[in-house]
């Protein structure tokens, strides 16, 4: 890496080379981690703890709650980043960047707190009798990661606004290549290494996450952006930034925390019905929308980079156009990626080693989640659109009702009225056309702008 291939042009402009140039390297930053998942998934299904695959999707899905919630301020950093970087105030990086660093290590203590004391208390209730020990044993490991995993993405948040996006996946491929070794090391016992079973994923996810943040730091140095912004020099508080990135972050960490304890809510319906092939199915579903949902999520945070880069440019009269370029853009990647899975959806769970059975009933599951991805693909380039606006309050709000809505039509088909897990997993279908509608709406209606365009 030479220390002077920095970018001294922030400016978007909004064109689909522009947006590719933007995405592409997230796409591989956030395809990584997403492998990270399947792998633990596919070292678990093949232990000889019959029970560890589906126990993975209660934990994962727990844990996903503080990433996101880390990715809400991650999202709420990239749009203060880019709002200033549009302006023309690269000045301001320095002290934004170090406001996030103390805002979220005080994030990620909390979560660890109330891992190791609190949560007990909630989901002992709620979980498996037989699966809570090791659910609970499982988290008070991985949740040791949640420092390194929010300074990763404070790192990640400063590359994507400053327009250099292309160093991402360097940290990223250390991690993924360092969590696939220990995850065989530790949940085997090679090397004179203990087995370690489902304990052993945490440990070694937990250790890929703080080489991860360390790659990052050194991509700072060794490019160079560190000396040419001043970054991490004074990590002193700044009322003025801090208080402007908590207003942007505090909605977005609340929408995406809301989002996913959700999604565990629907998790512990599936749990509850006593089913262990439909929760492993479940739990492989989430890694499907992981895996194909990388390019979605892509263009999402590419959304919220442009939109709010342009609205530094006080161009916002280009938003609109912006948007609908990513959308198409995000729905063409994703639908290749979904037409693969239902091409070839039996060796895609067959990497599972659960039989025929498995197999059989994860394929009509697949199906109905691929619809869900495509939803997806159109309603959270929108959504992130509205993030990108600064009016993230618009957020929480649209996220409270398509919750609802997901809730009640999750309880009906599951509780009141079970059909099949492919029609429980359909909500994912009326979840994100909810969002798209709300948040459609609202960008149309112009109530975003600071000035006639």
């Amino acid at each position: 890496m030479e220390s002077i291939a920095t970018n001294d042009d922030l400016k978007v402009k909004v064109t689909n080379k522009q947006i590719l140039s933007i995405a592409m390297p997230i796409t591989l930053a956030i395809l990584i981690p997403q492998v990270n998942m399947l792998t633990n998934s596919i070292f678990l299904g093949k232990s000889d703890d019959a029970n560890a695959l589906g126990n993975a999707g209660i934990t994962g899905v727990y844990y996903l709650i503080f990433a996101v919630a880390g990715h809400g301020l991650n999202n709420a950093m990239q749009s203060v980043f880019s709002r200033h970087a549009g302006s023309g105030n690269t000045g301001a990086f320095k002290t934004i960047l170090s406001q996030g660093i103390r805002i979220c290590l005080q994030l990620s203590l909390i979560g660890i707190l109330f891992t190791w004391f609190i949560a007990p208390f909630i989901l002992q209730p709620v979980a498996d009798a037989n699966a809570y020990q090791q659910e609970i044993s499982f988290l008070r490991i991985r949740i040791f990661g949640l420092p390194f995993l929010y300074l990763f993405q404070m790192g990640n948040a400063f590359l994507v606004a400053s327009l250099n996006s292309r160093y991402l996946m360097i940290g990223f491929i250390f991690e993924a290549l360092l969590n696939i070794v220990l995850d065989y090391v530790f949940i085997y016992g090679h090397f004179g290494f203990p087995k370690m079973g489902f304990n052993g994923a945490a440990l070694a996810s937990v250790i890929a996450e703080g080489v991860g943040f360390l790659v990052v730091l050194i991509v700072l140095y060794k490019t160079g952006l560190k000396k040419k912004y001043n970054l991490l020099k004074d990590l002193a508080y700044d009322k003025v930034i801090s208080k402007a990135i908590i207003k942007v972050s505090a909605p977005l960490v609340a929408q995406y925390v809301i989002s996913v304890t959700t999604w565990l809510i629907f998790f512990f319906l599936i749990e509850a019905r006593g089913n262990a092939l439909d929760k492993a199915i479940s739990n492989v579903m989430r890694n499907v929308f992981g895996l194909a949902g990388v390019f979605v999520w892509a263009f999402a945070s590419t959304s919220n980079v442009v939109v709010s880069n342009l609205m530094g440019q006080k161009r916002e009269d280009k938003v609109i156009l912006a948007i609908n370029k990513t959308m198409l853009l995000s729905i063409s990647f994703c639908a290749v990626m979904v037409l693969l899975l239902n091409i070839f959806p039996e060796m895609f769970f067959r990497l599972f080693s659960k039989g025929d059975a498995f197999v059989a009933a994860g394929i009509p599951v697949a199906r109905t989640v691929s619809l869900g991805m495509l939803f997806m693909s159109v309603a959270n380039i929108w959504l992130n659109g509205v993030t990108g606006t600064g009016k993230t309050k618009v957020n929480l709000m649209i996220e409270i009702v398509a919750i609802t809505v997901y809730l009640i039509y999750s309880w009906i088909f599951m509780k009141v009225h079970f059909i099949s897990l492919a029609m429980a997993w359909s909500n994912e279908v009326v979840y994100w056309s909810t969002i798209f509608i709300m948040a459609f709406v609202f960008l149309k209606s112009g109530k975003w702008k600071t000035k006639q365009a």
